[in-house]
């Protein structure tokens, strides 16, 4: 064998061993993202049931039962904490707030016919809300999520701003460009941490708010094709959802990130703890043995 192939085997080997497990970290964060999904996938196979098989009930209301079920399900199974039960409970009151706020000035509507509607909107679609906030309660069990640089109250009170622009945005200015350039100042020191596998990773929070929107429009472009709800331009024909949509979902994760962030900081699981440093050993003076002694 010549040198040559002497020097390139571990090279080689070292490449494929770094591919293989770039591979298995993928797989680990894939599949670790698909158990924090696991309320939302439920979710949407329940709205993909419901429009092609017939209940007694209006589809909506047997949406809500369904939701109302697996919620308890996902409970008794322990895939649910009691906490995150009530936290997916407030982002379902949130989400139903801005769900009536929204039909009301014709951002969207709910076309089909139902028992449980408060102001032209079903009970169920708050349970999309709760999807996200399950999704940001499970990501940060199943990874380990922790934050480094978070500054509680800028980024809290950017994201109320967030929200409260959504709701706004059709009689005042829409603050929506300056309020995202304000997210990224208040954000712009914090990383999320997280496990994969043995690793520790870190990401900034900005750009996980990006990824996040980014797979939430992806997600809107199903529910909208399964009729979960309609925006004026798909009243007759289902169209891909506008991709300035992409940006709002971007925008509004902060808001359930940052409920979820203070319901985790109540329970110690908010700050990455600062790695550990071994003090150097503090030497002891040396004495000499050999030191004169006094003469009586």
């Amino acid at each position: 064998m010549t040198d040559h192939h002497k020097t390139n085997f571990p090279i080689g080997a070292a490449v494929a061993h770094s591919v293989g497990y770039f591979i298995a970290q993928l797989l680990r964060f894939a599949w670790a993202e698909a158990r924090a999904c696991a309320f939302a996938v439920a979710l949407f196979l329940g709205l993909a049931l419901f429009s092609i098989i017939d209940t007694p009930l209006p589809r909506y209301d047997a949406l809500l039962l369904y939701a109302l079920a697996i919620t308890g399900l996902f409970y008794l199974l322990r895939w649910e904490t009691a906490g995150e039960v009530a936290v997916i409970g407030g982002f379902h009151l949130v989400g139903l707030i801005f769900e009536i706020v929204k039909v009301h000035l014709g951002s969207w509507s709910y076309p089909g016919d139902a028992w449980t509607k408060i102001g032209g909107v079903p009970l169920y679609s708050g349970f999309l809300y709760a999807a996200v906030g399950s999704y940001v309660c499970r990501a940060w069990r199943t990874l380990d999520l922790r934050l480094t640089g978070y500054r509680t109250t800028a980024t809290a009170t950017v994201s109320a701003a967030i929200y409260l622009n959504f709701l706004t945005h059709h009689f005042l200015p829409d603050l929506r460009l300056p309020l995202a350039l304000l997210l990224i100042a208040a954000t712009r020191r914090t990383a999320v941490h997280f496990t994969v596998g043995q690793a520790r990773y870190r990401m900034p929070l900005a750009l996980s708010f990006v990824l996040i929107g980014f797979f939430l429009w992806i997600a809107e472009n199903i529910a909208t094709y399964l009729g979960a709800w309609r925006y004026p331009y798909q009243q007759d024909t289902w169209n891909l959802v506008h991709a300035d949509k992409f940006g709002a979902w971007a925008l509004l994760v902060s808001v359930a990130f940052v409920l979820v962030a203070a319901w985790q900081a109540r329970h110690g699981r908010l700050t990455e703890p600062a790695p550990e440093t071994t003090a150097e050993p503090t030497p002891e003076p040396r004495t000499d043995q050999h030191q004169p002694q006094n003469v009586q």
